[in-house]
């Protein structure tokens, strides 16, 4: 089944000269690019973004990191596209992720843990809206 995800390519894999490596491993799977920007995000947008986790004890670091620099914002399109990022993501804890997924491998630390991938068919949509509209 064809699906479009949200991807975000958060500032430590920009600021760690990562996108070309983290996006090459997407692609590697078969995944497209529908629409791709380099941008920051503003604390509203977190806000709006991470609707879910506005009122738990780790959301203000999480937004403080995701505003502290350029990331990456993408969708992705392919086969079971939310399911296959999720696993080439690994584990959101990135000391925790198994080798060969993308923290796993490249993550230095549980809050910069470098990628964000849609959970879920419903997330997708409601993601790929708030960061592209047009699609």
């Amino acid at each position: 089944m064809t699906q479009r995800t949200l991807v975000l390519l958060k500032p430590d894999t920009v600021s760690r000269g990562l996108v070309g490596k983290v996006l090459d491993r997407y692609e590697a799977k078969g995944l497209s690019i529908v629409a791709m920007e380099l941008r920051r995000i503003t604390a509203e947008m977190s806000d709006q973004h991470y609707a879910e986790h506005v009122e738990r004890d780790f959301y203000p670091d999480l937004r403080e990191f995701v505003t502290s620099g350029p990331l990456v914002a993408m969708v992705l399109e392919g086969d079971d596209a939310i399911e296959v990022v999720r696993g080439l993501n690994g584990a959101t804890d990135g000391r925790k992720a198994a080798a060969g997924t993308i923290r796993g491998d490249l993550s230095l630390s549980n809050r910069e843990n470098l990628v964000h991938g849609s959970d879920s068919p419903e997330s997708a949509a409601r993601e790929i809206g708030i960061w592209f509209p047009e699609l």
